[in-house]
């Protein structure tokens, strides 16, 4: 049955593309990573829903097997309304298919946009495509019951969502992630009521710290934090990364955007929560403390023998798009950012996707075994995040609300706040010298950047940097529209 759905989401997928009416591929990067700008906002919304939830988040956060992890969701819908009213309307008016265009416009020099694409460029090589397809095969792995090696599941995953970047580029991936994330969430709110309903709706007997929603100081997310580093984790995941953004980027108008990002919102705040964290809570009851494989015990425990392949193959999907999105914006950053900057121009990105494609698939595949010993996947992908989230996160601060720094400047700052982070993640917590949770310190590290750049600029440089506030981006947009 797996098999016979995977093909059925591929044949409407095909279906949908071709039938639609929109503009004749050229390939030219806005038709490639940008769908030519003509996704109506249902597709915004299943791109942007998709990207994000994949098995990092079903796996991950029901791993905790505690509700705190739901606020990482519930934050996400200020972020997403911060990239409908404030980003989206700068990115359409500065015609961008990278975010990273936007800096260049922004400073005096393009080196800042290469170092931020390059960044960019790592985590996706290095974190969130392997940890995708690693997450997926642990479910797949938890559910059937099986111990085979990770390739077997991760790599079939993988080829099929190279084949759907280079086949049909972000259009393809968008309107998978649609029909794919309908199934997900459909199947998956299934299983809350299931997993509730197989212990009686009684979760009695489950300690107190697993069920409230005011995490204390030793938690993942103490209570606090929601005030600190959440707010800013949120704004640069869903207003400056690439992988988000770019698929908001795919309508036809800002407000056809903005209708697809506020749907996404809906569905971040009504739906997803619960599914990412009930049923490892009732796991914990029926299994105990058993991490990452939670999730995929409770569905194996509770779905109907008919239902199961059904739902592996909605995972899969899901999987298969998730990586297909990160894939496309991944090719984009380099085909954009490098490519053609560096190298030559593009004169047909559809080549230079299907190659760099292929690249990118086989070292995700080769990545994967390296996520295999971590205890919670959800939370080591947090801390890894904040290496490069809010150094990048201050060199879009200083762009938009400054005026007159230089692309060194930012650089510096960028490179001070990766340090700054490393040194925190990798010697200071672990000796035991600093006892800041790593929310509590993203803040620490994002308005340190900050500060670097401007006093960079101005002690080394000689430059007086001009605060302008958001009425200076606007203001530039609407010059360049």
């Amino acid at each position: 049955m797996a098999l016979v759905l995977l093909a059925v989401i591929g044949f409407f997928t095909w279906r949908t593309t071709t039938r639609a009416a929109h503009p004749a591929h050229d390939g030219s990067a806005k038709d490639v990573y940008l769908a030519s700008g003509g996704l109506k906002w249902l597709y915004v919304a299943g791109a942007i829903t998709l990207t994000n939830l994949s098995t990092e988040q079903l796996v991950g956060m029901n791993g905790n097997q505690m509700l705190l992890l739901a606020w990482w969701e519930l934050a996400g819908f200020v972020g997403l309304m911060i990239l409908a009213f404030v980003f989206v309307p700068v990115y359409y008016r500065t015609g961008c298919t990278t975010v990273t265009e936007l800096l260049e416009q922004r400073y005096d020099g393009g080196s800042i946009r290469t170092l931020i694409s390059a960044l960019f460029l790592i985590g996706n090589i290095l974190i969130y495509l392997p940890a995708a397809l690693y997450s997926g095969t642990l479910f797949l792995k938890s559910m059937f019951g099986v111990d085979w090696p990770l390739w077997y599941f991760a790599a079939p995953m993988a080829v099929i969502a190279a084949v759907y970047t280079i086949m049909g580029g972000l259009r393809a991936v968008a309107v998978m992630d649609t029909y794919s994330g309908i199934g997900v969430l459909a199947i998956a709110l299934l299983v809350v009521v299931l997993a509730c309903n197989a212990i009686g709706w009684d979760f009695s007997g489950i300690p107190q710290e697993r069920l409230t929603m005011v995490g204390d100081a030793d938690s993942p997310i103490p209570f606090h934090t929601l005030f600190t580093g959440m707010l800013f984790i949120q704004i640069f995941y869903w207003s400056t990364n690439q992988n988000i953004t770019q698929k908001a980027m795919t309508a036809p108008t800002v407000r056809e955007a903005q209708k697809g990002v506020l749907a996404a919102a809906a569905v971040r705040i009504l739906v997803i929560p619960a599914i990412v964290v009930i049923p490892g809570v009732v796991g914990y009851k029926l299994f105990g403390d058993v991490d990452d494989a939670a999730y995929g015990q409770v569905v194996a425990a509770v779905l109907p023998q008919w239902l199961s392949g059904a739902f592996a193959a909605m995972m899969a999907a899901a999987v298969i798009a998730h990586t297909a999105a990160i894939l496309n914006s991944s090719v984009a950053l380099y085909a954009v950012d490098f490519h053609a900057k560096f190298v030559r121009p593009v004169s047909n990105h559809w080549r230079l996707a299907s190659t760099v494609s292929v690249i990118l698939t086989i070292t995700s595949i080769l990545m994967v075994p390296v996520f295999q010993n971590a205890k919670s996947i959800i939370n080591l992908l947090q801390q890894l995040n904040g290496l490069s989230s809010m150094p990048i996160l201050s060199a879009f601060i200083v762009a938009l609300l400054f005026r007159g720094v230089a692309a060194r400047a930012a650089i510096a700052g960028v490179v001070w706040g990766v340090a700054l982070y490393g040194l925190y993640t990798f010697a200071w917590q672990p000796a035991g010298l600093i006892g800041v949770h790593y929310i509590d310190f993203m803040v620490v590290t994002l308005a340190t950047s900050v500060l670097f750049a401007l006093g960079f600029n101005r002690i080394v440089l000689g430059r007086s940097a001009e605060f302008t506030g958001w009425r200076g981006v606007t203001g530039q947009a609407a010059a360049a529209a």
